[in-house]
């Protein structure tokens, strides 16, 4: 169980038995990459672990964590994997919780590196806690929680114990940290994303009904996906809670974007414009900005693009999607399809021809070859990752991570 502010939506808890919502931090338990109901009773439940984290952060968790209850290496390195998806994927913080293999310094950094901002160490564990002093000081102590006994059954280490030693060998002064069961991210406030706004509402220049207009834009790929409004409420809410909040001029009231349909979006920057009377805003977007189900408002075209797309990421991910494309419907004649046709051995082949291609040309003082053995490489580097289904957003996540 862990300890949050009580949420007043409890569909999900409802649907799935074993799916603990206890306010804004949701539960998932998994075991041979199945989600189960608890480490004393892991009932097998028929939903994905990826597809339950994206539902609870779809019905408001500002926090997930995920407790991996494998007990065997392989049943280990298949969870890990899995903790990897839902991190890639998640738009909350993920807390990463193990119950048999957080006992070493590579494990903690395994946690990590697969996304989570916290790690929970067992504080019944003596090979975890002796581990503790030395992943505090390696990766911040404020990415460290140790998940204390119940007073009441002590199985070794008793409560005042860890509590004791957690706050020697971590300089704590906040014992309350480790008072409780399952106490993680300071209670998870709903405050827990508040922003630090370097304006105040009286700085910017108003419209006569007291309104700031809004552009919205997917903070990956720079699209626009909608226009709003916000009065003085919604701009100290968004600032506090991290997601977006508006004021709708035609029901003259405010919302918070995602409150009925769960399409929630988290604040990724705030900037305002040069006259200071309109406010760019890039967003992670769960599920469709528009209302209509589109994935954004602008899609009735006016006139065709006419011109190249140039953006690095956006280019990258349109040339994926065209191999990928590919991959799933072959075309005759394609090079790609070719490729793909041959297998794996075959673009690995070419894989590294290209890469030597490159360091050869890097000794040509003319930019354009090495701009194009680049290109080269790159294209045939996509095809493997289509073959192996890594995407960019995997390698970028890995990259932020790093």
């Amino acid at each position: 169980m862990l300890y949050g502010i009580a949420h007043p939506h409890s569909a999900l808890q409802q649907e799935y038995g074993g799916y603990c919502m206890n306010g804004l931090i949701a539960t998932i338990y998994m075991k041979n990459g199945q989600v189960v109901t608890s480490p004393e009773n892991p009932q097998v439940l028929d939903v994905s672990p990826v597809d339950l984290a994206a539902a609870a952060q779809e019905h408001g968790a500002h926090a997930l964590y995920i407790g991996n209850l494998a007990d065997t290496d392989g049943e280990h390195d298949t969870n890990l994997g899995i903790l990897r998806e839902i991190c890639a994927a998640s738009e909350v913080p993920v807390i990463g919780a193990e119950y048999h293999f957080l006992n070493r310094m590579e494990d903690v950094k395994k946690q990590l590196y697969a996304g989570c901002r916290h790690v929970v160490l067992d504080g019944d564990s003596p090979e975890s806690m002796a581990v503790l002093k030395e992943v505090s000081q390696k990766f911040g102590r404020e990415k460290i929680f140790v998940r204390a006994l119940d007073p009441s059954e002590p199985k070794g280490t008793t409560l005042d114990e860890i509590t004791k030693f957690a706050a020697e060998v971590m300089d704590l002064t906040d014992t309350e940290r480790f008072a409780d069961a399952f106490c993680l991210v300071q209670q998870e406030r709903p405050e827990e994303n508040a922003l630090e706004a370097a304006f105040d509402w009286n700085d910017f220049k108003k419209d006569p009904q007291g309104l700031v207009p809004v552009i919205v834009q997917d903070d990956k790929t720079g699209q626009v996906l909608m226009a709003a409004y916000m009065n003085e409420q919604a701009y100290a809410d968004t600032i506090r809670t991290g997601r977006m909040n508006y004021y709708s001029r035609s029901r003259k009231t405010q919302w918070l974007k995602g409150e009925t349909s769960g399409h929630y979006q988290y604040v990724k920057s705030l900037t305002a414009d040069c006259d200071m009377d309109t406010i760019l805003a890039t967003v992670r977007q769960i599920g469709a900005a528009c209302h209509t189900g589109s994935y954004s408002c602008f899609f009735n075209e006016i006139t065709p693009k006419q011109y190249q797309e140039k953006n690095p990421l956006q280019v990258f991910e349109d040339v994926y999607g065209v191999i990928l494309d590919r991959k799933i419907h072959p075309k005759e004649g394609s090079y790609t399809n070719y490729l793909f046709d041959k297998g794996i051995d075959k673009i690995l082949k070419k894989v590294g021809e290209e890469a030597t291609e490159i360091i050869i040309a890097a000794k040509n003082p003319d930019p354009e070859e090495i701009k194009y053995e680049i290109s080269d490489f790159l294209y045939h580097m996509m095809v493997l990752m289509a073959e192996k289904g890594v995407t960019w957003e995997d390698i970028t996540t890995e990259l932020a991570n790093r």
